[in-house]
C-alpha cells in the first residue's frame, strides 16, 4: 500500500508507474506527462502517479556489462477505476496503450519524435492519441509514418472543443 503526505485522497483513481534508476543497469522514466503526485521509496527508487485521461511515455532500459538487454516505450492513457485497461510491466493498474514499442533504433525513433513535437510547441501530452497510434502501426511493420504538423494539432483540439 503507498502512503505518505503527497498520496493522499482519490489513489485508487490513479495511475501508479515504479520507477528505478540505477544508472547504467536498470533505468525506468518517464519522458513526458502530467505527474499528479510522487512518492520516494529510495534513493533508486519512486512511484509517480497520473490522473485519468492523462497521456505520458514511460521508458524502460536495461543494460548489463556487454550492452542494452532491454530498450522500450510505452505511450500509455491513464485511466480511471472504472475503465477498462491493459496492463503492462511498472504500471498499476495498467492503462490504455497508444504505442508500445521495444529495441533501440525504434525507441529512438520515437525519442526524436518526440522531440520534433517539443520543437514545434506542442505538449506530446496534448497530441491526438490516434497519432500515437499511427507511429505505433507503421513503425510495426517498419514503414515511415507521417510527421505530426501544428495544423494536424489545431484540428485535434477543435475535436476535443478546445480552441488554439
Amino acid at each position: 500500500m503507498i502512503m505518505g503526505p503527497r498520496f493522499n485522497n482519490t489513489l485508487s483513481d490513479r495511475t501508479l508507474v515504479e520507477l528505478t534508476w540505477r544508472e547504467k543497469r536498470i533505468e525506468h522514466w518517464i519522458r513526458f506527462g502530467s505527474i499528479a503526485a510522487e512518492q520516494k521509496l529510495d534513493r533508486h527508487r519512486r512511484i509517480v502517479s497520473f490522473a485519468p485521461g492523462s497521456i505520458f511515455a514511460f521508458v524502460r532500459w536495461a543494460g548489463n556489462d556487454h550492452g542494452t538487454i532491454i530498450s522500450r516505450i510505452d505511450i500509455v492513457r491513464a485511466v480511471s477505476s472504472i475503465e477498462p485497461y491493459q496492463t503492462l510491466p511498472f504500471v498499476r493498474p495498467g492503462g490504455e496503450i497508444l504505442l508500445r514499442i521495444h529495441g533501440w533504433p525504434k525507441v529512438e525513433i520515437v525519442l526524436k519524435t518526440i522531440d520534433a513535437i517539443e520543437t514545434l510547441d506542442i505538449d506530446p501530452t496534448d497530441v491526438a492519441p490516434d497519432h500515437w497510434r499511427h507511429i505505433y502501426n507503421r513503425l510495426s511493420v517498419n514503414e515511415p509514418f507521417r510527421a505530426y504538423s501544428p495544423a494536424q494539432h489545431r484540428a485535434w483540439l477543435r475535436r476535443r472543443g478546445v480552441q488554439p
